[in-house]
């Protein structure tokens, strides 16, 4: 049995799921082949991931093909409320609701496991690590499961280093239908949208500083210059990142450096105390602070509150904190990631190929049961092309070919 805030609000989730259907179609090709092979049939499927529409028809399809599915949210601030009713409404049981408590929170990441999953698709790596914190007793063996994020990944790594991955897991992040544009074109558009739906303040003219520029920060950057920001400027620890920045027009500084410039600050790094005290000090009056990582923890708000006199909600998913220097600034959806937190994620074509990916994972998965180790496995190239194709496709784009002359020479 479902537990939703509200199953009222099912017809206006239900729209939402419909209307990103449309834009998906390589996820709906790669649900028809699910279905016709029957390889999900009968098997129980735990997701932890950022519930809204685009997430619910992936949930949808996998329940097409045959699985009974147990969905969470993967944040406290991204469940959207109404597709959440829509889809328990559509025979997926759901356990979510936007704005819970932490112990809320974790509470509906074990009615799913309780529910004993034989495969999971995790988004941060919060289900793997509730199934770790099990007593023994308790576990049960899974065929395996896919991460979608840099962070999950992170975290997935660290544990089959010490040895302690329970089951294979495959990375949906590092594959190239997914970092490529989900990454880059997906969080670029998606921050953006969440900012200027949250704050409806002009970012033209303005100075945006980009915390990180792995494929999200360049995103988020590229974007923030199409915008038609005065400057922008990137913060980094990898020189060859730095580099990079630099060549593509952008300023390299340190965040110390860059605290007194910025009237948008945005964090994509994966990393904690990205921006603390010494550089709130520094900042403008009533800047702009916004984290795009999946964890709040970039932007120290711990920091932020013990140096204000007060704080407040100056509008929807806006806190404002007052300082003693008489400056205020400006944190959007607490800290958490702010294309979700405060929009509406990713463009469903985006999210299309990262999807489908999901489902030819969780296929693999099950094919080459018994044939895996507990590690973390690459997505084959021969699958991220596949998706690749049916994408092209859909978008009525040809490619040239190799001639077989050409391709002996290329040696294929």
């Amino acid at each position: 049995m479902s537990n939703i805030l509200d199953p009222s609000l099912a017809p206006m989730g239900k729209e939402k799921i419909e209307w990103v259907k449309d834009r998906m179609p390589v996820l709906t090709r790669i649900g028809q082949e699910l279905a016709s092979d029957k390889i999900l049939r009968g098997l129980k499927i735990g997701m932890s991931i950022h519930l809204e529409a685009k997430t619910a028809y992936l949930a949808l399809i996998l329940k097409e093909a045959g699985a009974r599915v147990y969905i969470t949210g993967c944040n406290p601030l991204s469940t959207q409320d109404d597709v959440a009713a829509g889809l328990a409404s559509l025979g997926v049981n759901v356990y979510a609701a936007r704005g819970i408590s932490p112990d809320k929170y974790l509470e509906y990441q074990r009615k799913v496991l309780d529910n004993q999953p034989d495969l999971i698709i995790d988004d941060g790596g919060d289900l793997l690590e509730t199934y770790c914190a099990m007593p023994e007793a308790q576990k049960w063996q899974l065929y395996g499961g896919c991460e979608e994020t840099t962070t999950g990944i992170i975290r997935l790594k660290q544990r089959e280093k010490n040895g302690t991955l329970p089951f294979p897991m495959m990375d949906i992040n590092d594959a190239h239908c997914k970092h490529f544009f989900d990454n880059r074109f997906g969080t670029g558009q998606s921050v953006w949208d969440g900012i200027m739906h949250t704050t409806n303040v002009l970012v033209a003219g303005k100075t945006v500083v980009v915390a990180g520029y792995g494929y999200c920060g360049e995103g988020i950057a590229m974007r923030a210059k199409g915008l038609g920001a005065k400057r922008v400027i990137v913060t980094e620890i990898d020189p060859i990142k730095a580099i990079k920045a630099s060549l593509d027009g952008f300023e390299v500084m340190t965040m110390t450096e860059a605290a007194p410039l910025g009237d948008y600050f945005i964090t994509a790094t994966g990393c904690k105390d990205v921006i603390t005290s010494e550089h709130f000090v520094l900042m403008k009056d009533n800047a702009f602070l916004a984290n795009s990582g999946h964890f709040d923890v970039e932007i120290n708000l711990h920091d932020l509150a013990t140096m204000s006199y007060a704080s407040e909600e100056r509008r929807e998913n806006i806190t404002g904190y007052y300082l003693e220097n008489g400056h205020t600034l400006n944190v959007l959806a607490e800290g958490r990631l702010v294309n979700l937190a405060a929009g509406n994620g990713h463009p469903a074509e985006i999210m299309d190929m990262s999807f489908s990916l999901q489902g030819l994972g969780l296929k693999c998965l099950v094919e080459k049961c018994g044939m895996l180790e507990n590690k973390v496995y690459n997505i084959p190239q021969e699958m991220d092309s596949y998706v690749a194709n049916i994408k092209l496709a859909a978008m009525g784009i040809h490619l040239d070919k190799l001639t077989d002359e050409q391709a002996a020479y290329l040696s294929f």
